[in-house]
């Protein structure tokens, strides 16, 4: 005879995570979130490589900065690293990832929205940016080319655009260092410290089904962004984890020396994909 399922008491059935409702399941990971990307070697310092690589001049003085998918705020920390001086617009969809981010300390320079990144005017962002941030946020939106056509809509002319994002598709072995360690450290701790592990068994696939590098640069051209730059990061998310750098046409560019000048020794500049297959 067929026994029922036994839903474990420390992991209650719940329907499977999708682009639609990422937002919720953020809200229910927003206590245990910080604990989980700490354990993370290189999370943070990556982030603020990435928005180092922007290229921000004069520590951000007078700019007007957008850190769009702030989460708890790891991203918004990167970007006033490298800016210090900007004023920071940092925005999630998530209200208790939002919340955990605004219990921190910030300086009266940075503030907190909350609005889908989907359809930012509905909250009055209208920008104008003159800059960018993107951490981990185009690979969760349905509407994944109209977002980043608004968005350079907001952005001033010579602004930067950097994503910064997972992507294994153009790489088998890539896709094999994802996959274990998802599947032996990143899904078991989600378990424990969360007391489920979808959300992160949503990281895993959704990043298995996720634009390759090429693919991703693409939609930023077509969003009408140019000078497009991938790089990625030193440790083990090496070809895992990227910065994909787009500029607004027009103006100047915010660092000309950022555009010509070979990757920085803590990065490593992909001037072409991994061949599929390797």
């Amino acid at each position: 005879m067929r026994q029922d399922r036994r839903v474990s008491p420390a992991e209650p059935e719940k329907k499977h995570t999708t682009q639609a409702t990422v937002s919720e399941s953020f809200d229910e990971h927003a206590q245990t979130y910080d604990r989980m990307v700490g354990a993370n070697p290189g999370y943070h310092e990556h982030l603020r490589l990435t928005a180092k690589r922007m290229g921000i001049p004069n520590r951000g003085s007078g700019l007007h900065l957008l850190d769009l998918g702030c989460g708890t705020g790891a991203s918004t920390e990167a970007l006033l690293a490298a800016a210090p001086d900007a004023r920071i617009t940092a925005v999630d969809a998530s209200k208790e990832m939002l919340a955990q981010a605004a219990a921190k300390t910030w300086p009266p320079t940075v503030r907190f929205v909350h609005a889908d990144a989907q359809d930012l005017a509905a909250a009055g962002i209208t920008g104008p940016f003159d800059g960018v941030l993107c951490a981990y946020l185009v690979r969760n939106l349905v509407d994944r080319d109209g977002t980043l056509r608004r968005l350079h809509d907001l952005m001033v002319p010579g602004a930067p655009l950097a994503l910064h994002e997972y992507s294994v598709k153009d790489s088998f072995r890539s896709r094999m260092v994802w996959t274990a360690v998802c599947w032996t450290v990143i899904i078991p701790m989600g378990r424990i410290r969360a007391g489920s592990g979808e959300l992160y068994r949503y990281l895993w696939r959704s990043v298995l089904e996720f634009d390759g590098v090429g693919e991703l640069s693409g939609r930023l051209t077509r969003a009408g962004f140019q000078d497009i730059r991938v790089q990625t990061v030193p440790g083990w998310q090496q070809h895992i984890v990227h910065t994909v750098l787009g500029r607004k046409p027009g103006g100047d560019v915010v660092d000309p020396a950022l555009a010509v000048a070979p990757t920085p020794p803590e990065g490593i500049d992909m001037t072409k994909p991994d061949a599929p297959g390797e």
